[in-house]
Formats: C-alpha cells, structure tokens, sequence
C-alpha cells in the first residue's frame, strides 16, 4: 500500500465486465487533470485496498473510488465523485445528489446486477496498450 501513486485517486472495477472497462475508458480520456489511475478488483492490489478499507469483496458489486488518506466511496456516489472530478459537462450530473443515496444505490444496483446479460463479460482482465499502461497500477 506504500507503493501507491501520490496525489491520485485510485478507481477498482471489475476488470471482466465490458461495461466496467468501457467506463474505465471513457474516465481515461477525459481524465484532462490526470487525477486517476485504475486496478481491477480481482487484482492483487484491488484485494489489498478492499482489505485495507474494510470492504468485503463478496459483498460488493460496484465501482470503488478510493482517495488514499482521505475517503473512499462506492456505488453511485463513485460515480457521482468521478464525474465531479471530470469537470465540464459531466460535473452536472452531481444533481443527482439531492436524490437519496438509498434511491440512487437502488438504480446502480439494478444496473450492475444486469452488467453481464446487457454488455457481456470478458474471459479476463482488460490488456492495456503500452500507451495506458502508465493509468494502471498493481
């Protein structure tokens, strides 16, 4: 865990759903500030911080955003902080905050539970290029 990036935020996914690493894209190239870099959950490192933080992973089915030594948040509230982050246009979708977190949970689990059957589920972890290899920790 010292090894972490300094002044980043870390995202986990689940590296095997194609709507995670479609995200995971999307976050990568509008990430102008170049605030995040990105484990799967299934990794070694995705373990550890879920460890360090008190997430069960048997239990969690979501995106997490994890700010070393300050927060971290999951489900739609990681959304919500990512799109902040993103600035521009995507920081409007923050209105959602004045929604129940309740209410927004209920949607993104809805949304998660289906995952697999709407966007379909790779063999394994996404394979960086060279190019984003740097955005990818482990």
């Amino acid at each position: 865990m010292q090894d972490l990036p300094k002044n980043k935020k870390i995202i986990l996914f689940d590296g095997v759903c194609n709507l995670c690493n479609s995200a995971v894209q999307f976050i990568i190239k509008n990430d102008k500030k170049d605030i995040y870099r990105f484990a799967a959950l299934q990794s070694d490192l995705g373990k550890e911080i879920c460890n360090y933080i008190g997430i069960d992973q048997n239990k969690i089915d979501s995106i997490i955003l994890y700010n070393p030594g300050v927060a971290y948040y999951y489900k739609s509230s990681a959304v919500l902080e990512i799109s902040k982050d993103l600035g521009g246009i995507y920081s409007l979708l923050t209105i959602f905050k004045i929604l129940p977190e309740k209410l927004r949970n209920y949607t993104y689990d809805y949304i998660a539970k289906n995952r697999y059957k709407w966007y379909g589920k790779k063999e394994s972890c996404m394979i960086t290029t060279p190019e984003l290899k740097a955005k990818f920790i482990s």
